[in-house]
């Protein structure tokens, strides 16, 4: 009898600890039921890119990759690892990396939806000698990972020279990756040209809504060493890779397009907006928007046409229409409408949003009833002039006052030009 006490006295405590234990993994994985079955009926079932799949004979529900992953989007449903949120996913892979029995592959593409992706080797060379991919439109859009592939690719070019009146290597982009292959082409002493067609640095970081916060994990850069960022917001990392620029005196010619890549005996020449170039090696360091789709209607090319929202201040008091039916012509609209108090309209030629966040969409539907935005369904621009838009809508054309115009239609992906210098692309659907 005299044990009895004693042997409670240390069950008792256990038990409360696994009851504890089994309550708060039940409430996590009603959590994450709630947010895949909201995924589902909003349709944002698709990743992006590169996004973990697992094989649930594999999966012994242990929770790893869910506490990995920092953005929410593997959780555990039914006592299986499942892509709760595919959306979100920046396939930085620390799920796969956290889990204990190997159930997780990442992989590009679905069984649905496939995903352009370049052949390119370890030395992210493609099967055209060199031409060299790195970062996102590899298939790589994680900040650390992309500055690490811009590194070791200018490993590779360094071993094949130019010769005395050409480049080593014209490199294509000033994002991460291309940003971090310049630091190693000035470091290894490299002839190089480095261009980026937009006004600023970034790639595809550049283009963030405003205050994003991105995740970066530890990375070492040439000429620099190792930096930490964690987390940070968008204007932070631009103006740390800003201050790496001025600091040591990085060459990079901004508003300047590619235009041609042409094989040649020695090497390739090369046309962009603004010059010609004859460079042993390319190193397209770009990301997968490619060139932003335009309108193709008259009065696009006047200064009040945009592609982009870059801060929702600088349209207070305008009016302004926003094109576009996906996360980003909506975040435009809304932060114009809600932050500045500016009159936004959103056309859109669909008959509905579809694969639209849910937040995005309670928002919108905020900004509706404050009579600040107005959503224009089955719409389409026909021209733009200085003062007014006319729009295609229901049959007829609608005029209405307009001081600036945002496009937010997408990109044309540069797949057409890499297979035109016959680089192999491949679509993947759901393989690595």
């Amino acid at each position: 009898m005299s044990e009895f006490p004693l042997w409670a006295i240390y069950a008792l405590p256990l038990a409360c600890i696994l009851c504890l234990y089994l309550l708060a993994r039940r409430r996590r994985e009603i959590r994450a039921r709630d947010t895949m079955r909201r995924a589902e009926a909003a349709g944002l079932t698709d990743p992006p890119s590169l996004h973990p799949v697992v094989d649930h004979t594999l999966c012994m529900g242990s929770g790893a990759c869910a506490r990995a992953c920092p953005e929410g989007t593997i959780g555990v449903v039914n006592g299986k690892a499942h892509l709760i949120n595919p959306t979100v996913c920046i396939g930085h892979g620390a799920c796969a990396a956290a889990c204990p029995v190997e159930a997780i592959k990442l992989v590009f593409g679905t069984e649905r939806r496939g995903v352009d992706i370049p052949l390119v080797k370890p030395s992210f060379e493609t099967n055209v000698a060199g031409v060299y991919i790195a970062g996102e439109l590899g298939g790589m859009g994680l900040i650390r990972k992309a500055a690490e592939q811009g590194r070791q690719a200018m490993e590779s070019i360094s071993k094949t020279p130019g010769t005395h009146d050409q480049l080593d290597v014209l490199i294509v982009g000033a994002g991460p990756a291309g940003l971090a292959a310049t630091l190693a082409a000035m470091e290894k002493k490299l002839r190089f040209v480095t261009i980026e067609q937009e006004d600023s640095l970034g790639g595809t970081v550049y283009h963030y809504p405003r205050n994003k916060i991105v995740m970066s994990q530890p990375v070492t850069l040439p000429l620099v060493g190792k930096v930490k960022l964690g987390e940070i917001s968008k204007e932070s990392l631009l103006a740390f890779w800003q201050d790496i620029v001025d600091r040591v005196g990085m060459p990079i010619r901004y508003g300047e397009r590619l235009e041609k890549i042409v094989l040649i005996d020695d090497g390739f020449a090369v046309r962009t907006a603004g010059a010609d170039y004859r460079t042993r090696n390319v190193l397209l360091a770009i990301g997968r928007r490619g060139t932003p789709r335009k309108l193709a209607v008259p009065g696009e090319d006047l200064p009040k046409v945009v592609y982009r929202l870059v801060d929702p201040e600088q349209y207070r008091g305008k009016r302004v229409l926003v094109v576009g039916g996906g996360d980003s012509a909506i975040e435009a609209a809304v932060a114009i409408a809600g932050e500045t108090g500016a009159h936004a309209t959103l056309s859109y030629r669909g008959n509905a949003f579809g694969r639209v966040k849910p937040q995005n969409r309670e928002r919108l539907a905020g900004a509706e009833k404050s009579g600040k935005l107005k959503v224009m369904f089955e719409s389409s621009a026909v021209s733009i002039d200085q003062g007014h838009a006319v729009l295609e809508h229901n049959g007829g054309t609608v005029t209405i006052d307009n001081d600036a115009v945002i496009v937010c239609a997408g990109g044309i992906l540069p797949t057409p030009m890499l297979k035109d210098i016959g680089v192999i692309v491949e679509t993947k659907y759901g393989t690595a």
